[in-house]
């Protein structure tokens, strides 16, 4: 795909400009990506995460997941929440509330303290879903999160689609 014109299942696929990305030029199984970008993380009017060491994952459909390292998370930010996913790439996901003052969003972080072979470098990292924080920003933009309720991707204006949990796109 790649001229613009190509539908993915009813949806135009969006060609991307100078300095983009389409999510459908990502691999799967996914990849992870060391990124210097500027990555912050605000919930309950505080600065609970930021890094410019964070890993990104690329996944075909998907806009990239940032993971922090742990020690550039404020202490206490992160409590177990019980909740546990399973992808069929990475393995088990481990999800966490998250906690600024009065706040709490629950299960909106999760880590892979064990991931499979071939994702180690996740290990000791967390990824927040923005959707549920006051707002994650890439480099000072602010992010949109990744439609539908599953997915935790970070939007940006150098990625573009169409993306997973759009409308239409469940048989994806």
């Amino acid at each position: 795909m790649s001229d613009g014109s190509d539908t993915l299942r009813g949806a135009a696929r969006v060609k991307p400009g100078p300095g983009q990305e389409s999510v459908w030029d990502y691999p799967r199984p996914p990849l992870v990506q060391a990124t210097a970008k500027h990555i912050e993380v605000d919930f309950g009017g505080e600065i609970i995460a930021e890094t410019t060491r964070a890993l990104r994952v690329l996944e075909t459909s998907h806009p990239p997941v940032y993971y922090i390292p742990l020690e550039d998370v404020v202490a206490g930010a992160l409590a177990p929440s019980g909740r546990a996913t399973y992808c069929e790439f990475k393995g088990e996901a481990r999800y966490y509330d998250v906690i600024a003052g009065d706040m709490r969003a629950a299960d909106a972080a999760w880590i892979y303290a064990e991931p499979s072979p071939g994702y180690e470098a996740l290990m000791g990292r967390v990824a927040f879903s923005p959707r549920e924080m006051d707002e994650c920003r890439v480099d000072g933009e602010i992010v949109r999160p990744q439609p539908g309720s599953f997915y935790g991707g970070w939007i940006t204006s150098d990625i573009v689609g169409p993306y997973k949990g759009e409308p239409g796109t469940g048989d994806w």
